[in-house]
């Protein structure tokens, strides 16, 4: 029987096989690409938004909204286990990281100055995901 390894147990050697380096920047090294030059930031099509490291289902586009941000933005998670809080003091700011609760790819990062009825926006790197349309 096929014994296939969970995301959580790749090495980054693995990591960095499996993907192209710009979505190993940004899911592996915490990296954020530039406003308004990812995907999905101007994306408003009907579907699911996924992890690009392990194919986790995490926002429904039914959630994004256009935050003006430059970066796709969701004001919840498909569901709560979909993605994980860190606290990250990276910039010298306290900010909430967000990131893939299967794989523990980095996503972007949650605050609380968005719309109803959460109050969050989630403002992800469009690299870290994938897109699958509803049919």
């Amino acid at each position: 029987m096929f014994n296939k390894k969970s995301p959580k147990d790749m090495t980054e050697a693995e990591w960095r096989e499996k993907l192209p380096p710009e979505q190993f920047r940004i899911l592996r090294g915490k990296g954020t690409e530039r406003a308004f030059t990812g995907p999905y930031w101007n994306t408003f099509e009907t579907g699911t938004y996924s992890c690009a490291g392990c194919q986790s289902k995490l926002f429904k586009s039914d959630t994004k909204f256009d935050a003006g941000c430059g970066w796709p933005s969701f004001f919840e998670a498909v569901s709560p286990d979909a993605v994980t809080e860190h606290r990250d003091t990276t910039l010298g700011v306290e900010r909430t990281e967000i990131c893939c609760t299967n794989c523990g790819g980095h996503l972007g990062h949650v605050f609380p100055d968005g719309p109803p009825p959460t109050g969050l926006r989630y403002c992800m790197n469009g690299t870290s995901m994938t897109f699958l349309p509803d049919e």
